[in-house]
Parts: structure tokens; C-alpha cells; sequence
């Protein structure tokens, strides 16, 4: 895919392979799905922005996949799962290289690797309690949404399906598929 500008889009694979792992929740036939995302930036509330991105994402995504019933938006581990299907809208730090967009920080790498680990292994317990604090000093945005995947998925077992894992730009993505093993 070409982005505007004559340039290749770089992040053109990672949109496929969500977008793949979201029809493959929507061929479950939830009768509704929940959306774990982080809460709205603070910078974009302040410019009249006031949905979160991963919200947006998350609905762009649904759409394309052809999901036309409930979606319940959630931005925090409290809240209570209502639903079947439960879709994670979260990314790693922002700060994996030079031109990152938080610059290069050594510890995202390592930090990053623990997500990972812990998506690959359905370690609940790992996600439910990464740093907060830590994540925000890497810009890793999807710290939230992972928190809350984490409270979610507690207790149960699963089985995980990683079909990406990459820093385009300097961001870590994941696109992983967790399905409960009972």
C-alpha cells in the first residue's frame, strides 16, 4: 500500500493482520463485544477530541469486519465484562528508536518484552499489574487496555495465537488472538 506522498505504508501489514484477528472474533458470532482500550489522551480532550483512539480503531476495525451489533467501550480494569467477544486495542512504547516519537529509551525494549511474554504465554497475572508509571514514561499508551485484559482474563485458561509482533515507526505493536481454552 502506498501512503500519501509516493511513500510505502508502513504499517499497511499490521492494519491486515488486525484486521484478519477481528474477523476471526466476529466469525464467533458474539452477540456483542467489549472493547478494552486506554482513556482518551489528555492533549486530544483538550482539542475537542474526546473519543479514544483505540475506541476509533476498534470501531473501524468492527466495521470493516462486518460487526453490526452492540459494542460496549471500556477504559478501565474495574469495569465488569459484558460481553462474549472482548477486543484489546493497545500498543507497546513509543520509544524504540531515534525517530520514535518519544525518542529512544533502553528500557522499552525491555518492557516491551514483558508484554509480549505475557501476551504469548496468556500470563493474566503479568498484565493485570505492569507499571503504570513505567508505561507512561515509554509511551506506552496500551498499558491500560493490557491492565484491563489482564483483570479480565484472570483465573481462566488460554490459548494465544501471536500473528505479528514489530516496532514500525518505533512503536511496538502486537496482534495476538487469545481464545479460552474451556
Amino acid at each position: 500500500m502506498i501512503a500519501a506522498g509516493g511513500t510505502a505504508d508502513p504499517l499497511a501489514g499490521v492494519r491486515a493482520l488486525a484486521l484478519d484477528s477481528v474477523r476471526w472474533l466476529v466469525a464467533s458470532s458474539p452477540d456483542r463485544i467489549q472493547v478494552l482500550c486506554s482513556p482518551a489522551d489528555p492533549a486530544n480532550v483538550a482539542r475537542g477530541v474526546t473519543t479514544p483512539l483505540g475506541e476509533r480503531v476498534a470501531r473501524s476495525l468492527l466495521s470493516a469486519a462486518g460487526f453490526d451489533r452492540e459494542i460496549v467501550v471500556s477504559t478501565s480494569e474495574s469495569e465488569s465484562p459484558v460481553s462474549t467477544g472482548v477486543l484489546i486495542v493497545g500498543d507497546g512504547s513509543a520509544r524504540r528508536g531515534e525517530k520514535a516519537p518519544g525518542h529512544l529509551d533502553d528500557r522499552a525494549f525491555t518492557f516491551d518484552s514483558t508484554i509480549e511474554s505475557a501476551l504469548r504465554a496468556c500470563d493474566a497475572d503479568t498484565l493485570a499489574t505492569l507499571s503504570v508509571d513505567l508505561g507512561a514514561e515509554l509511551l506506552a499508551a496500551g498499558v491500560p487496555a493490557f491492565r484491563a485484559l489482564g483483570a479480565l482474563a484472570g483465573g481462566a485458561e488460554h490459548t494465544c495465537e501471536m500473528t505479528y509482533s514489530g516496532d514500525p515507526l518505533g512503536v511496538q505493536y502486537w496482534v495476538a488472538r487469545w481464545q479460552c481454552a474451556s
